[in-house]
């Protein structure tokens, strides 16, 4: 009898709370039965293993919010990016000449056979004139022909592209750079091997750098 009675004590501690049986049970046996953790009431929400839900899905690798940036994102590159943003017209025509005012951030075209690297040959690396990105490597300079500065490839992503609708039944690909947005000029697929592309690039938006 005593036995049975325990096994049911043990068996009702399993819900929310275990019904007080030590009366039907010998002084030693409710003494054993009170002190196991099971006769013990659980904590709602609480797993078995003793922690809360949260603590056991951080266990497992999910780490708690954070507002620290992101390890694939470079320092400063999420702010650098929201200062450009920021920069009103008036902020870039104080930063850039007249010229470059009209090619980057208005979307003009200078002259062909005009600009100041249309025929450079200088090795070094080519940035963006509003925010010193680098867009373009001199290794990937070809001479196009168009009068002005052509590459074949630009340097990583730091360039991007879009569908520029400016000529009614003349669609083209606009390029700008990918931190500031300035316009650069357009990309054709008529270029050199190995990327079969042709980076039509206005100076006036460049910045060598001489190796």
């Amino acid at each position: 009898m005593a036995a049975r009675c325990y096994a049911a004590a043990t068996v009702a501690s399993a819900g929310a709370r275990a019904p007080d049986l030590s009366c039907y049970l010998p002084p030693a046996a409710a003494a054993a039965v009170l002190s196991s953790p099971l006769a013990r009431p659980r904590t709602r929400g609480a797993w078995a293993c003793g922690g809360s839900r949260r603590a056991a899905v951080r266990a497992m690798g999910a780490a708690p919010s954070s507002s620290s940036p992101s390890p694939q994102t470079p320092p400063g590159e999420a702010q650098g990016r929201a200062d450009y943003a920021s920069l009103s017209e008036e902020e870039w025509k104080k930063r850039l000449t007249k010229e470059q005012y009209y090619i980057t951030r208005q979307k003009g075209t200078e002259r062909a056979f005009t600009g100041e690297y249309w025929n450079t040959k200088t090795p070094g690396i080519y940035h963006c004139v509003c925010c010193d990105t680098p867009l373009f490597e001199s290794s990937t300079k070809f001479d196009s022909g168009t009068g002005w500065p052509s590459y074949y490839k630009p340097i990583g992503e730091n360039v991007k592209s879009k569908l520029d609708m400016s000529i009614i039944f003349m669609p083209r690909t606009e390029v700008l750079c990918a931190v500031c947005g300035a316009h650069l000029g357009h990309v054709f697929d008529d270029g050199p091997p190995p990327t079969g592309e042709r980076y039509c690039i206005n100076s006036a938006s460049l910045k060598l750098k001489p190796e």
